[in-house]
């Protein structure tokens, strides 16, 4: 049976479309999420971070904006948080510091200021985990894989906008 993808863009009408059933690596394998089978409440606004389809759902405090993006997850399952936390603060121009963990794996990595090299993009928004964001990436190959030592990644015109319409305090699940 084919799968359904939700296709939403901003300001446009929500639509279904079938997908294929052999596409398994890319956006039209988004499956559809539901808040309600996440929070009791909208919140502030909501997230669902999706490792399996590798997309992240949002939805405004009202309900009437739903937001999909494409995104990269970590690339092991050990690296793989899933639960719930909420964004405590927001950035423009990240500057990135690698983990202890990361520099165990690969001690060339070193501190990097904002910038086009920038692991975390353009913006980032950091959870209640430490070490845990939901941030932007150059590097558009890693979206739709799993490439990110444990964050959610997007492509930096939807981290922007994610970014604008997300409040500190937005709930967050990853599943």
């Amino acid at each position: 049976m084919p799968t359904l993808a939700l296709t939403a863009r901003a300001g446009l009408a929500q639509e279904e479309v079938e997908a294929p059933v052999t596409a398994v690596r890319n956006i039209s394998s988004f499956s559809q999420q539901n808040w309600r089978d996440h929070f009791d409440t909208l919140g502030k606004a909501t997230i669902v971070a999706d490792t399996t389809s590798r997309a992240l759902h949002y939805w405004s405090a009202d309900g009437s904006d739903y937001r999909v993006y494409p995104t990269s997850v970590p690339m092991t399952e050990d690296l793989t948080k899933r639960g719930y936390t909420k964004i405590v603060r927001k950035r423009v121009g990240p500057d990135w510091t690698p983990t202890p963990s990361m520099v165990e794996r690969n001690p060339e990595l070193k501190y990097m200021p904002p910038g086009p090299d920038n692991p975390l993009g353009t913006h980032a928004m950091y959870l209640e985990w430490p070490a845990y964001l939901i941030h932007g990436t150059h590097d558009t190959r890693k979206i739709g894989r799993r490439s990110s030592d444990g964050c959610i990644g997007l492509y930096n015109p939807s981290i922007a906008e994610l970014f604008e319409i997300s409040p500190v305090g937005t709930q967050v699940r990853i599943i």
